[in-house]
């Protein structure tokens, strides 16, 4: 009696404490009993087939902010800025939604399943597009938002779950070198699309982008594990996944509205058109650096000031900038620390996650954070009624708040991990 008398009068963040560390031992449990090879041609084989992957799926998606200025100026003109966000976002939210399927899928069967459909899909959804017509946003609707974003999970999440089984020591470090790989498609392809808009059409250049999506290569197939929502039973867990939830909610604003923010504030063509590929390089480096330093200092204790960064240079440097090189500047550093949130995000899902259900965990994460991927950016669109400069200014404050209140819940998990700040968490 005695004893139940102490159980029952411990407090909330004891019990919590106390699940933490079961969670924490069984994961432990799990990844000493797996051998790494942590290097070796096949597994960094493995990382470049997932890197191209990603170049060529995610890729794509990242570039989504020049098909909203050419939707918005040319195509779509007869829809608001809101309408058009939502097929981007509706591309990111069914990529994480099919997690939940794909993950199992991936841990019970492996690559090889999966991979066919990807690049059936994404290539008849990229055809289906290029044969759209102007103010009819369903068909966008469908085959853009709908048809291409089910189609590239398919190889996204065995893309990055895959390196896992490759890497520990290094894991945050391979999984930031896949995820730059959307950052190079993110650079390459927005060039593409508006130097080729102007040349050979809408048509013919998604055409291409199919061709891209066609030739990338596959990586080797995995290992194998069952999928359930246990890790929603560890509070770090699920308190990592609201605090991305609420990042998401305002991380894609710049890259969908930079430019037309940039148009109202008369910066030249000759520099608009590239602060998309800006972001989307400079993220390039934010991954990979990200990586190395989550490996070296911790995959929480990297995440978390990193995404603090990003939301105050949205409210501190984006929201007051008028003229071209502010707007350059912020492209710049915003790409580079949203890259290391990015990336490292998926490493630290994976540091609390055991190995043999790797796949299965980073999956169903997402699949909340798929909710705020869907109405963040048609949020920032809402503020967009008339398109004056004050309406662009709204969208870098809604931006700026969702992702420093994100930051916060991240550093909340991270004391939920160890409250010794100087552990490798």
């Amino acid at each position: 009696m005695k004893d139940a008398v102490i159980s029952v009068s411990k407090s909330f963040p004891e019990k919590l404490q106390e699940e933490s560390t079961t969670s924490t031992s069984y994961a432990s449990s799990q990844t000493d009993a797996v051998k790494y090879p942590e290097g070796g041609l096949r597994a960094w084989m493995v990382v470049l087939g997932s890197f191209l992957v990603y170049f060529a799926s995610f890729g794509v998606i990242n570039s989504f902010g020049t098909f909203q200025e050419f939707y918005i100026q040319n195509y779509l003109s007869n829809y608001s800025a809101t309408a058009i966000a939502f097929i981007g976002s509706l591309q990111i939210t069914l990529l994480y939604v099919m997690g939940i399927i794909i993950g199992p899928i991936f841990d019970a069967k492996g690559f090889k399943y999966l991979y066919p459909i990807g690049v059936l899909g994404s290539v008849t959804s990229l055809i289906a597009l290029s044969f759209t017509r102007p103010n009819q946003i369903w068909q966008q609707f469908l085959s853009q938002g709908i048809l291409f974003g089910i189609s590239v999970s398919f190889g996204y999440y065995p893309a990055l779950s895959i390196v896992g089984h490759y890497f520990k020591r290094r894991r945050a470090l391979a999984m930031g070198i896949v995820a730059a790989g959307s950052s190079v498609g993110g650079v390459c392809l927005p060039i593409m699309f508006s130097r080729l808009f102007g040349t050979i059409g809408f048509a013919w250049s998604v055409r291409v982008a199919a061709l891209i999506t066609l030739l990338s290569p596959k990586p080797f197939k995995g290992l194998t594990s069952i999928v359930d929502f246990g890790g929603f039973m560890d509070p770090r867990y699920y308190v990592l996944s609201i605090g991305c939830v609420l990042v998401n909610l305002g991380l894609y604003s710049p890259y969908y509205y930079i430019e037309p923010f940039a148009v109202q504030y008369g910066v030249p063509d000759s520099v608009h058109p590239y602060l998309l590929s800006i972001i989307n390089g400079l993220s390039f480096f934010g991954r990979i650096l990200g990586g190395q330093l989550a490996d070296r200092y911790g995959r929480l204790n990297v995440l978390c000031p990193a995404t603090l960064i990003s939301g105050i240079l949205c409210l501190a440097l984006w929201f007051p900038s008028t003229s071209t090189a502010p707007l350059i500047i912020f492209a710049c550093a915003y790409g580079f620390f949203s890259g290391i949130f990015i990336s490292v995000s998926s490493a630290a899902v994976g540091q609390l996650s055991p190995v043999d259900k790797l796949g299965a965990r980073i999956g169903t994460f997402f699949l909340p954070t798929a909710v705020a991927t869907l109405v963040g950016t048609p949020i920032g669109g809402v503020f967009v009624k008339t398109g004056t400069r004050d309406e662009y200014h709204h969208i870098a404050i809604f931006a700026g708040v969702m992702i420093v209140s994100g930051s916060v819940l991240l550093y909340v998990s991270r004391l939920l991990c160890s409250r010794d700040i100087k552990a490798k968490w």
